[in-house]
């Protein structure tokens, strides 16, 4: 079998073939094992993966972009790199499809803080490769995505953002825009807060593995 273009792990269906589809992605300086830890917890049904992003950090880490740091502009994003990685996200998507026993209409991003913006890209960007978003502790950067926008494209969508309300990461004001954004677009979608900073609360968990429950 071709190698495909990002390095994953998997947790098989327990469905033979046409088997729904999560595809997760860690956050900056993380790897594909973070998120990997909710995949026991999951419908066996799904057919699970996990990504490692694609630009190494020192002295270990991943990142789907580079943050920088420096007095005149601040912290900024490199949001070339992360149209990079939107696109090879998109390419993925394709590649998983051909190589594993999946159902290519019943395709889940799970993003947590970079991730999730790259999960929240990927979807206004290339709808038609995508269902479902669950968006932990991340928020829709405009720059990533196009301005052309076809609500057309957009009605099969579904999304579960979260995000919490004390997070020291990315401010939690960021999320909140996510609604109306969503809306705008006429997007399907579910927004929560949860009282913790940047991570994943036991409820949050509990609530995006009930909705995607419905789902699959």
């Amino acid at each position: 079998m071709k190698d495909l273009s990002l390095y994953h792990i998997t947790r098989p269906s327990s469905l033979k073939a046409n088997a729904p589809l999560l595809i997760m992605f860690h956050g900056y300086g993380s790897d594909e094992n973070d998120l990997f830890a909710f995949a026991s917890e999951l419908p066996q049904e799904l057919y699970v993966i996990s990504v490692r992003a694609p630009f190494a950090m020192q002295p270990y880490g991943n990142a789907w972009y580079a943050i920088n740091f420096d007095e005149e502009n601040g912290k900024w994003s490199d949001d070339e790199q992360a149209k990079t990685s939107r696109d090879l996200i998109a390419t993925f998507i394709d590649e998983v499809i051909e190589h594993y026993p999946v159902n290519k209409d019943n395709v889940t991003l799970l993003g947590f803080s970079q991730g999730s913006i790259l999960s929240y890209a990927v979807a206004l960007t290339y709808p038609e490769k995508v269902n479902n978003i669950i968006a932990l502790s991340g928020y829709i950067n405009s720059a990533i995505i196009p301005t052309n926008h076809n609500t057309d494209d957009y009605k099969h969508l579904n999304f579960f953002c979260s995000h919490g309300s004390v997070d020291q990461v990315i401010p939690v004001d960021w999320a909140r825009k996510t609604p109306a954004v969503l809306d705008g677009l006429h997007i399907k979608h579910e927004y929560h807060e949860y009282p913790v900073g940047h991570g994943v609360a036991p409820q949050n968990f509990h609530d995006f593995k009930t909705w995607l429950s419905k789902l699959i």
